[in-house]
C-alpha cells in the first residue's frame, strides 16, 4: 500500500509551532529529523501526550519522548530539578503539547481549516493502544538538547456529507 503524500498544510503548522514553543518555553535548539509515515496503533515512547482535533481537520496528535527527555523539558519549563516524572512534570509536558497544538490549530484556522483541540491526555509507558480509526500517522522527529521528541500527526480533512 502506497502512503499518501504529506499534506503540507497540516504538517507545516506543527513544525512551526513546535519550533516556536520549544525555543520560547525551554530555550531548545530544534533540528527537524526526516519526516516519515508510521502505522499508528500504540505508543512507542515512555511518555506521550495525546490531543484530539475536531472540525474541518480531525484526528489525533501524539507527542512522544523518553522519560529522561520529558524530565529535562519539564525541569526547564518549571525552573527546577525534576528527579522523578511526577504529577508536576506530567502537567508541564501536557501543557507543552497543548501549547504546540493550540498554536498549530491557529495556523490551520488561518489556512481555512477551522478546528478545536481536546484537553491533553498524558500516557506513561510504551505499548498503550491508541485508535486513530485507520488514519495513517505522519512522524515528525525533532532533536533537542533534552533528547528527541516525536510528533505523530494522524490528521485528515473531514469529509462533509
Amino acid at each position: 500500500m502506497q502512503a499518501p503524500k504529506v499534506r503540507a498544510e497540516f504538517l507545516n503548522p506543527f513544525i512551526k509551532a513546535a519550533s516556536q514553543v520549544l525555543a520560547s518555553e525551554v530555550q531548545a535548539q530544534v533540528q527537524k529529523g526526516t519526516v516519515s509515515y508510521r502505522e499508528f496503533y500504540f505508543t512507542l515512547q515512555d511518555v506521550s501526550v495525546s490531543i484530539g482535533v475536531t472540525g474541518k481537520v480531525e484526528g489525533t496528535v501524539l507527542y512522544g519522548m523518553a522519560e529522561h527527555t520529558a524530565k529535562g523539558i519539564a525541569a526547564a519549563m518549571l525552573g527546577q530539578n525534576v528527579p522523578l516524572f511526577d504529577h508536576l512534570a506530567e502537567s508541564a509536558i501536557a501543557e507543552l503539547g497543548n501549547m504546540i497544538t493550540g498554536l498549530a490549530s491557529g495556523e490551520l484556522e488561518a489556512a481555512g481549516y477551522s478546528c478545536t483541540i481536546s484537553p491533553p491526555t498524558v500516557i506513561t509507558g510504551r505499548g498503550t493502544i491508541i485508535s486513530t480509526l485507520n488514519i495513517q500517522g505522519i512522524l515528525l522527529p525533532l532533536i533537542t538538547q533534552y533528547g528527541p521528541l516525536e510528533i505523530t500527526l494522524a490528521l485528515q480533512e473531514k469529509v462533509l456529507r
